[in-house]
């Protein structure tokens, strides 16, 4: 049986499938992976980067509108 392809990030690691390495953001927002950004809120990637400045502002920003 296969493997699922999975991006990760744990501790200080950013895992790609089978390809590690550190983490460039504090919170884990934004990491790069090829031309697109991680969420980890949506745990997926988004085209553009987020632009929230940390992860509060964007929960705040949920709550205030309903959504993203």
């Amino acid at each position: 049986m296969a493997t699922i392809w999975r991006f990760t990030i744990q501790n200080n690691m950013v895992t790609s499938g089978n390809k590690k390495r550190g983490k460039i953001s504090k919170t884990g927002c934004n990491e790069p992976f090829k031309d697109r950004y991680w969420c980890p809120k949506l745990q997926w990637f988004s085209k553009e980067m987020c632009p929230f400045i940390n992860r509060r502002e964007c929960e705040n920003y949920e709550v205030m509108c309903g959504s993203l």
